[in-house]
């Protein structure tokens, strides 16, 4: 079902899950978002989840429920490490669509993402799959962090539409109309 307009208390909610290291929602293109999503009539959750330098999946998979309110009408767009949260959530959890911004599978050989507890258990693709709708993702060839066949593994093993740039990086910049344009276009 598409949306309109006048249906817009009935859009799915958004929620942002930003990366580790303590930059939170209100840095890179989450400001710029928000502003848009809600030009668009989607209520937005914006919050700075705790325990932001390691990001622990003990700590911020109750966080997205409790606080955030994740449920089946969720669109989680999550940055780095919060993109791996969205799919471990989506693993167990139905939602309605995800955007990954920067997502990976392995802890890349560093002891902040080891520590964080996402990457002890192995991955159940086809379940993050089934769990909503769509999935769309944004890569870049140059990230800085990992290597560029991490998430066109993950593209691959869940079927995204996915998107990968040359020259973004790990997508620190202030705006990203895509992300809101690729949103846009699955819902109107």
């Amino acid at each position: 079902m598409r949306y309109h307009r006048d249906m817009a208390s009935r859009l799915p909610k958004i929620i942002f899950l930003h990366g580790n290291g303590g930059e939170g929602v209100g840095h890179y293109w989450f400001p710029y978002a928000a502003r848009e999503f809600s030009k668009l009539g989607f209520e937005v959750v914006a919050k700075d989840f705790p325990d932001a330098h390691l990001a622990r999946k003990s700590i911020w998979l109750p966080f997205l429920e409790h606080e955030c309110g994740a449920d089946e009408h969720s669109i989680l767009i999550g940055h780095s490490s919060g993109a791996i949260a969205a799919m471990r959530w989506a693993e167990k959890n139905r939602i309605y669509g995800s955007v990954l911004v920067g997502a990976y599978y392995t802890d890349t050989g560093v002891e902040n993402e080891r520590l964080s507890g996402y990457f002890d258990d192995p991955w159940d693709w086809e379940s993050i799959r089934k769990n909503q709708k769509w999935i769309i993702q944004f890569a870049s060839a140059d990230d800085p962090f990992f290597p560029a066949e991490e998430p066109r593994l993950v593209s691959r093993e869940l079927k995204t539409e996915y998107h990968e740039f040359t020259n973004r990086g790990h997508f620190f910049e202030k705006e990203f109309p895509e992300l809101v344009e690729a949103v846009r276009k699955k819902l109107f």
